[in-house]
C-alpha cells in the first residue's frame, strides 16, 4: 500500500572572474572521438549515453577549470541527479550550482519541463481513475520529486475520466493549508461528478499523518453534503504511494 528569467549582471564575469586561467582541465576535444558525448550520440544513438554525457550535451560548455563533461560527472556521481533536478522549477536553484550560469540553467530547466510534460502527455479525457494504481501512475511524475508539499484536486466525470486537475495549495517542506471550499469550488464550476485529492510528502514517505486523516474525513463529509463524492485521497512519496481507498480508510 505504500507501494524566470533572473537578472544577473554578467554571467561570464560571474562564472569566471575568480578562476585561475592556468589550470588544466580534461577538454572534451582531447577525448577519443567515440567518447565525446555528442559524437557518441551520432555514432551509437542516444540510448548509449550515460546520465553525465546527456547532461554534458545540455551544458554544452564548461568553465576555465572544468569541461562540461566533468561538471556533469560531478552532478551525477552519487546517482542522485534525478532526485536533485526533478523537483527544480526555479532558475535560481540551478544557478546555485558552480559552473551553472543563466544560459545553462535555462537550458536544463527547459529540458526538465519537457520531460515532466511528456511523462503526463496523455489527453486528460483518456485517463481513467479505475483504481488507486491509475491515480498514482498519473500523479507520480508531477509530485514525486516536488520539494514542497502540493495539494491537488482531480476532477472526474461520471465515468471516472479526468476532466481537469487543480493545484489547491502549495506549502512548505512539511505541510500545506487546505480548506474544503478551495477543494470543491473547481469541482462545482467544472461540473465534476466526483473528485480525488492528492498531495505529496517531500520526505518520500507516503504514510498518512494524523492531519492527513482528519482532512480526509472533513473532505469526505463535505463531498457527501454537496453530492460530489470523494473517491480517494492519494499520498505520493518517492516511488511509492498511499491510498485511503485501498486501505479501507474512507470513512466519515
Amino acid at each position: 500500500m505504500t507501494n524566470p528569467a533572473v537578472s544577473r549582471t554578467c554571467d561570464f564575469c560571474s562564472d569566471f572572474s575568480s578562476i585561475d586561467k592556468t589550470t588544466n582541465k580534461e577538454s572534451i576535444k582531447n577525448l577519443p572521438l567515440e567518447d565525446r558525448p555528442r559524437e557518441k550520440l551520432f555514432l551509437r544513438g542516444v540510448e548509449a549515453l550515460t546520465d553525465a554525457e546527456l547532461l554534458a550535451i545540455l551544458l554544452r560548455t564548461g568553465t576555465a577549470r572544468k569541461s562540461a563533461l566533468e561538471i556533469a560527472k560531478e552532478l551525477t556521481a552519487d546517482g542522485g541527479l534525478y532526485r536533485r533536478l526533478a523537483g527544480v522549477r526555479d532558475l535560481n536553484e540551478l544557478m546555485q550550482i558552480k559552473g551553472m550560469g543563466q544560459a545553462k540553467a535555462a537550458t536544463v530547466l527547459a529540458a526538465l519541463e519537457i520531460g515532466r510534460r511528456i511523462a503526463s502527455a496523455r489527453p486528460l479525457d483518456k485517463i481513467r481513475f479505475g483504481c488507486p494504481q491509475d491515480g498514482a501512475a498519473f500523479l507520480m511524475p508531477r509530485l514525486r520529486y516536488a520539494t514542497k508539499e502540493q495539494f491537488l484536486v482531480i476532477l472526474l466525470n461520471s465515468k471516472n475520466k479526468v476532466i481537469g486537475t487543480e493545484l489547491v495549495s502549495e506549502g512548505s517542506l512539511t505541510n500545506s493549508v487546505v480548506h474544503p471550499r478551495e477543494v470543491f469550488l473547481p469541482a462545482i464550476l467544472q461540473h465534476a461528478a466526483s473528485i480525488c485529492v492528492a498531495h505529496n510528502h517531500p520526505s518520500g514517505d507516503p504514510q498518512p499523518s494524523i492531519e492527513d486523516r482528519q482532512l480526509t474525513a472533513v473532505l469526505l463529509a463535505a463531498g457527501q453534503t454537496l453530492g460530489i463524492p470523494l473517491l480517494d485521497h492519494l499520498i505520493i512519496g518517492d516511488g511509492a504511494y498511499y491510498s485511503f481507498q485501498e486501505d479501507g480508510a474512507l470513512e466519515v
